[in-house]
């Protein structure tokens, strides 16, 4: 009894670290993007815990009822750099008013995919989130955001463009500590790998580097404000980028249940059916429930939230399996939003740490998407499509900026992303290049020698 207590008191603490590692970073980056004070990043960050929990206790409770946190999307903070990058070139007056048009988009997105889940056309679109286009999903959204971790690791996310060689020696071995105690680790040590890289890292870098003034807070509650930003506006370029963004969303929201229910199988070697039994229902739920988490992160003013994929990984690296535990971290995390004092609190985690505690869970992710891609073979024209959209996608994130200017601003949206990119070029391919059917004849064949 005091072992399962024990148990679920550490999984709830690691999760909830899961949780603030994952939440902690967005609001600082879109801050910098809109030029918001410190104040307004504060507040922001306030909002993005309190999203972050609900979405994540509503989804795991209602929606595909799985171990699955939701957390600010990719593709949502990559809409968000963009208009802010438009923002600033127009002129820096002009930033509230492109946050007002994320609001309304984030509502319209969240919206469509409320009738998507309730019509059951989320079941319908399954069939063209093959494994091969959720698995290039994975894959260069496991790039993509590595990327950004291992920049946020030597210190490239700051203000400051120097490097501070230690920063960076001390993130590298906690990368590597996480990595080691998830593979060779044994019991509670490969479960709680991310804690513990997470708090001797903290540990380290205050007695090395110091740590920032706690900022000071008057009140003790503090409720988080409505429509921060403003109220919502829409127009045609958002319209027709809230439609792509719901695409690239319900694969995300595919993915995410396919990665873990895989993570699943390999744990309790599930058989497929069984899992393809309780697809229709979870699917439908997450559609409906995903909708409602956007819908609340456009009315409290944060970046729209998604499930996400990276949890598959972290599971499979701790084990953390269990509901309850995911529970109490979920709330916690909705919890602490009210306390300026909390929130602010946990805001002063050295940030190379959580990268590099992170960047360790994400090594995986890249595994699931080419695990997900080889659950069929891999022909000349599959192989072809992998090639292909994975090229482009890639390369689509090394391109400045500039280069997609002259675009209308809805294809700015859509090209500007590697994630976008990739996942259409597989999924048109798909659909445009149908495989050949040698399947019978290789069967006609069999018969034949049979007989």
């Amino acid at each position: 009894m005091k072992k399962t207590k024990l148990d679920t008191g550490f999984g709830s603490l690691q999760w909830f670290i899961f949780l603030i590692a994952n939440s902690l970073t967005i609001p600082i980056i879109v801050g910098q993007v809109f030029q918001l004070s410190p104040l307004e990043i504060s507040g922001l960050m306030q909002r993005t815990f309190l999203v972050v929990g609900v979405s994540s206790l509503l989804s795991g409770w209602l929606g595909h009822r799985l171990p699955i946190p939701d957390g600010p999307a990719g593709i949502w903070l990559g809409v968000f750099t963009l208009m802010g990058q438009m923002a600033v070139v127009q002129g820096i007056d002009k930033a509230g008013g492109s946050l007002q048009l994320l609001e309304g988009a984030m509502l319209l997105t969240g919206i469509i995919l409320i009738i998507v889940g309730l019509t059951g056309w989320m079941n319908k679109l399954l069939k063209l989130f093959t494994p091969l286009v959720n698995g290039v999903y994975l894959t260069i959204l496991g790039f993509q955001l590595s990327g950004m971790f291992l920049k946020g690791m030597i210190g490239g996310s700051d203000k400051s463009t120097k490097i501070q060689p230690g920063i960076v020696i001390l993130s590298f071995a906690i990368f590597i500590l996480v990595l080691a105690l998830s593979v060779w680790g044994k019991g509670w040590l490969k479960s709680y790998a991310v804690l513990i890289g997470m708090v001797v890292g903290s540990i380290a870098f205050i007695l090395f580097f110091g740590s920032q003034p706690m900022p000071k807070t008057s009140s003790i509650i503090s409720l988080p404000d409505v429509f921060a930003w403003g109220m919502p506006k829409l127009d045609a370029g958002m319209f027709v980028s809230s439609i792509m963004v719901t695409f690239v969303l319900i694969s995300s929201i595919i993915a995410s249940v396919a990665a873990m229910k895989q993570v699943f199988s390999e744990k309790a070697n599930e058989s497929t059916p069984a899992l393809e039994m309780r697809k229709e229902g979870s699917l439908k739920s997450s559609g409906i429930i995903s909708g409602i988490g956007t819908i609340l992160s456009s009315v409290f003013s944060t970046v729209g939230v998604v499930p996400f994929s990276v949890a598959a990984g972290f599971v499979r690296m701790t084990g953390q399996s269990r509901m309850l535990p995911f529970y109490i971290a979920s709330i916690s995390l909705a919890a602490i939003s009210f306390f300026p004092k909390v929130y602010s609190l946990f805001a002063m985690l050295p940030g190379p740490i959580a990268y590099a505690a992170m960047l360790a869970s994400f090594t995986s992710m890249a595994g699931i998407g080419i695990s997900s891609v080889l659950k069929e073979p891999l022909d000349q024209r599959r192989l072809t499509i992998l090639s292909t959209a994975l090229s482009l996608g890639t390369g689509v994130m090394f391109l400045p900026q500039a280069v997609f200017s002259a675009l209308p601003t809805v294809l700015q949206y859509v090209f500007s992303n590697g994630v976008m990119v990739g996942m259409l070029v597989a999924l048109i391919f798909e659909q445009i290049w149908r495989p050949k059917k040698v399947e019978m004849k290789i069967k006609n064949k069999d018969n034949e020698i049979a007989v």
